[in-house]
């Protein structure tokens, strides 16, 4: 009974680490590899696939719209000079993308936009082919409450949390394009300039965020003046799919979207299927029979709603309060007299930015990448070729701070990655004027003599009595349950032992693993840029990106 507990729980272990797609798919698995080829990995693919991008040319209306965005932003003759080249036939484009989180969200945007820069640049000195980095502002979506707050460590505490009190955030479906920062912005301005205001480039970088951050900037604005400053002399350049002026340029996808509805959900379906086969999570649920677009029936800056089929010749609009229809004919005339009421879902989103622009590679997140093992059915319905898709730049940032308090703890960073109780109690026991077990070594051993004795003594219980079998499945289940409990309580007693412990470990896990999750999916780059400077610490990080890998890193600025 011991050894059959132990192989299911040894198969949960393995299902949870083949759940991840990224992971396996950066491992190179060849499950993975069946779903999104690697060919970012090699030359000569590389070489073909901006081969093939370079056979299309940006559209002189897209043009227009791309200079008209970039020039409200801060003078960069880098900028310029990249807006002329996409104008040249034969460039093309790296892109990569990011919601619009407050000051900048957590740190993975500037390694995204980092990584975008770098393959960009790399892949030009490959192929001699002008090669330009896109920054897709993804200003269609609607969730807020996944941007609306920006997460600095504090020195002597915690982590402090910054967010903006918007109305209706947790309910809104409107585009984030229309949604303007409002009062609110301001006090969040000046508690993180009460808490960075020491650190000794804060100045700089405060100043560069209150003049952005204005009540009366929109969410999309204050991010791009600050990102675009950022990368200011790598002349990144941004595109604002929320435009007029591009509406009817997407429209013809999200014909598509619409006429091809029900072959797109068909196969998408089939495909998430397939990767649940293989034992991957799907990262995009895909409504049967439903559109890849969304449609906003109010006003153009209004709610945004999912289209699922109705009774014949209709469609019902996901979760309008007045449970509203609109039929085909008449989605079909707002497509053609006011494009700007559609917007793009998650899977159709790369199909548009492909069809807009001449995209050799998409530099992507590992959520992004689960979502592209999807995509492959919807751009072959389409026609058109996948981009290369590749891992953006993953790093850790130890700066002199944490690493004076790795020191006086004596631990690797990668020590602290793990949860609090579990870390306390290895320091508990490994400072322990006494020699101190571990719980899981006390677990361990008290369960494996009971199992022990259990396994010896079941044949003769149940030589006596064949049905005392049941009864020996459930005295192992009631001690395990007291074992567990008992080396529970024994861990978080380890825990409590030393306070100064406690405390570096807290300081520690808020700066390296806060939230326990990666450092650069929570952090935000206020603390960063204001302890080591904003374009010192972008440089360190362009720096740092080798082209084409996705391994992470650790930045010691």
């Amino acid at each position: 009974m011991h050894f059959r507990w132990r192989a299911r729980r040894d198969l949960l272990v393995r299902h949870a680490v083949t759940s991840s797609f990224s992971a396996a798919w950066l491992r190179g698995d060849a499950s993975a590899l069946s779903f999104l080829s690697d060919d970012y990995r090699h030359r000569e693919t590389r070489a073909r696939a901006v081969a093939a991008a370079a056979s299309r040319t940006v559209s002189p209306a897209l043009l227009d719209v791309l200079a008209a965005q970039n020039a409200r932003l801060a003078p960069s003759p880098a900028r310029e000079r990249n807006l002329a080249l996409l104008a040249r036939p034969g460039t093309v484009a790296v892109v990569t993308g990011q919601q619009m989180g407050l000051f900048l969200g957590p740190l993975y945007t500037l390694y995204k936009a980092a990584s975008a820069i770098v393959t960009a640049r790399a892949l030009g000195e490959e192929t001699g082919r002008p090669c330009v980095p896109v920054f897709w502002l993804q200003t269609e979506d609607h969730d807020l409450p996944e941007i609306d707050h920006c997460v600095i460590p504090r020195p002597g505490g915690g982590p402090c949390r910054l967010a903006l009190e918007l109305p209706g955030a947790a309910t809104s479906r409107a585009p984030i394009a229309h949604r303007h920062l409002g009062p609110s912005v301001l006090p969040a301005l000046a508690t993180l300039r009460a808490q960075l205001e020491a650190e000794p480039h804060a100045e700089e970088f405060l100043c560069l965020l209150e003049q952005a951050y204005r009540p009366e900037a929109t969410l999309a604005q204050a991010f791009t003046d600050v990102l675009s400053s950022l990368f200011a002399d790598e002349g990144l350049v941004f595109l604002d799919p929320r435009d007029a002026r591009l509406a009817p340029l997407a429209a013809p996808v999200h014909r598509f979207a619409l006429q091809e509805a029900g072959t797109l959900c068909a196969v998408l379906e089939a495909r998430a299927e397939a990767l649940t086969r293989a034992g991957y999570a799907v990262q995009v649920h895909v409504r049967p029979g439903s559109p890849l677009s969304f449609f906003s029936p109010e006003a153009l800056d209004g709610p945004r709603y999912r289209l699922d089929p109705a009774e014949a010749g209709a469609w019902s609009l996901v979760g309008h309060p007045e449970g509203s229809t609109i039929t085909q004919d008449a989605l079909h005339a707002a497509l053609e007299r006011e494009p700007l009421r559609f917007t793009t879902s998650a899977l159709l989103r790369p199909l548009l930015q492909d069809t807009l622009l001449p995209t050799a590679a998409y530099v992507g997140g590992p959520g992004e990448l689960a979502y592209f093992a999807q995509l492959a059915p919807l751009y072959a319905h389409a026609g058109q070729p996948m981009p290369l898709a590749i891992p953006r730049a993953r790093f850790r940032v130890l700066d002199d701070r944490a690493r004076r308090w790795l020191g006086k703890v004596g631990l690797q960073p990668d020590e602290v990655n793990v949860p609090r109780d579990t870390l306390l109690t290895r320091l508990a026991t490994r400072d322990a004027p006494e020699s101190l077990e571990t719980p899981e070594a006390l677990e361990a051993r008290l369960l494996g003599a009971f199992a022990s004795e259990l396994e010896r003594v079941a044949g003769q219980v149940s030589a006596v009595d064949a049905n005392l079998q049941d009864a020996l499945r459930r005295t192992e289940g009631t001690v395990r349950v007291a074992v567990s409990r008992l080396t529970g309580r024994y861990r978080r007693a380890l825990a409590r032992r030393d306070a100064t412990a406690a405390e570096q470990v807290d300081r520690l896990r808020t700066f390296l693993f806060p939230e326990d999750a990666p450092q650069e999916r929570v952090l935000g780059l206020p603390y960063f840029a204001c302890r080591i400077g904003a374009r010192a610490f972008t440089k360190t990080v362009l720096d740092a990106c080798v082209p084409f890998r996705g391994d992470s890193k650790d930045l010691t600025p």
